[in-house]
């Protein structure tokens, strides 16, 4: 590959004590629990709001404990029921029950559009400086420490410097730019965790959504169908299909372009096909503006969370996250309803996620919270929802805070501290 060298100077605009890149639910959580504590926060996002998979990949409900995820997770919720945008609580099953099967409706239902708003809302109450539409592209190295990170908005390039950064990326991209250690996808062969695709349609009491002559062709038997799941909304005549796209790379550039064009390829023939074939009449409402991504690279950390340990419920010193949620990992090799784990394996008991776990291991100022938190694949299928990333999120920025009012490396800063904060502000840890 041909290589060019640039050399350009970047005008320092922003300059705080942490900086998160990422703006998902881990990011929002992370900035907003750092400002509380002190901290003066930036937060960058690569897309028009902030949420993620919540908002931009098209998912309709909070998978997992809504309750006890700490105190920003409940500000969330509290504003989402103030706009009557989010379902009743219903407890998870957090008793380990081996006998318990797998349901779908393990989660509590949103309105996506509304949470946008209220995560931008809460984040500029706290006073976290928030930049939409600003991409993270490049770093600067002071040996094993990150100077300032590099970003990109509408202004062009600018630098952010502070003392303390959180890799919320889901891709670690901030790690990776570092050169900090990483992992990807299933052990064998790298591959990661399928994504899904998001299309939201209307039921129509005739007609529906067709495709013109030319354009892709027809799905014409059922076991053709990728794996396809109808879920409910909030609103009555409204449906979130939810579609398998397997074999793509969440951090390479031309297999994330792909995995966008097969999945609105996929959608449009899913909804002609149930039209034709099973006598709906769904009208293609609109697609999510991302895909809804599962894995990224996972950054190595002081502790990795293993699967082990899920299912022998580990409990640690330096405990600061709760998870519950099932292994919900889809076999990332084939389309159809398959899973990784037999059903019988997918449920371990609630378990503890460490402090360590969100440290980068090769920086000196680097966290790291959500998807990209140091975990195996299996791990990850768990905690990757975002009541369990919420938690990660809120330790990450408290433990940022105090590293940049002290002035510590990300490392001497000690779990648990940071798991008493985190208790304080309303995470239920115990297992």
């Amino acid at each position: 590959m041909k290589e060019i060298a640039l050399t350009r100077s970047i005008p320092v605009r922003y300059e705080a004590d942490v900086a998160v890149i990422g703006g998902g639910i881990a990011g929002v959580c992370a900035a907003c629990s750092a400002a509380r504590s002190g901290a003066k926060v930036v937060l960058c996002e690569n897309f028009a709001v902030v949420g993620g998979n919540m908002t931009t990949g098209g998912v309709t409900k909070f998978c997992g404990e809504t309750a006890g995820q700490g105190e920003v997770f409940d500000e969330i919720i509290e504003g989402l029921l103030s706009f009557g945008a989010i379902d009743s609580y219903h407890p998870y099953g957090s008793r380990y029950d081996p006998a318990r099967k797998p349901e779908a409706g393990d989660g509590r239902l949103i309105d996506t559009e509304l949470l946008s708003f209220v995560l931008q809302e809460i984040l500029l109450k706290r006073g976290v400086k928030l930049l939409l539409h600003t991409r993270f592209v490049d770093l600067i190295m002071h040996g094993n420490t990150i100077a300032a990170a590099i970003v990109c908005g509408a202004s062009g390039s600018e630098a952010v410097t502070a003392s303390h950064y959180i890799d919320c990326t889901g891709e670690a991209q901030v790690a990776c730019r570092a050169g900090f250690g990483s992992m990807k996808g299933r052990d064998v062969d790298g591959l990661q965790l399928p994504m899904s695709f998001k299309l939201y349609i209307e039921e129509m009491d005739e007609g529906g959504t067709m495709i013109p002559d030319g354009w892709i062709d027809p799905i014409l038997r059922d076991e053709d169908l990728p794996m396809t799941s109808p879920n409910r909304t909030l609103y009555p005549g409204r449906r979130a299909v939810k579609i398998k796209i397997p074999l793509f790379d969440s951090t390479d550039t031309e297999s994330m372009s792909e995995a966008e064009m097969q999945g609105r390829r996929r959608a449009i023939q899913i909804v002609e096909y149930f039209n034709r074939a099973k006598g709906e009449h769904w009208r293609v409402s609109r697609f999510s503006p991302r895909i809804g991504i599962r894995e990224g690279r996972r950054i190595i950390g002081d502790y990795t969370l293993t699967l082990p340990d899920l299912r022998a419920a580990c409990t640690f010193e330096d405990a600061v996250a709760r998870g519950v949620y099932y292994l919900d990992g889809h076999k990332p090799d084939d389309h159809g309803r398959t899973y990784i784990l037999s059903e019988e394996e997918r449920y371990v008991p609630p378990y503890q996620i460490p402090f360590r776990s969100l440290i980068a291991r090769d920086g000196d100022n680097l966290f790291m919270a959500g998807r990209c938190f140091s975990a195996d694949q299996a791990a990850l299928s768990s905690a990757r929802v975002s009541t369990t990333c919420a938690m990660m999120g809120q330790a990450a920025g408290i433990g940022a805070a105090i590293a940049a009012d002290r002035r510590l490396s990300s490392h001497a800063v000690d779990g648990r501290e940071v798991r008493r904060v985190v208790e304080k502000r309303n995470g239920a840890l115990e297992v």
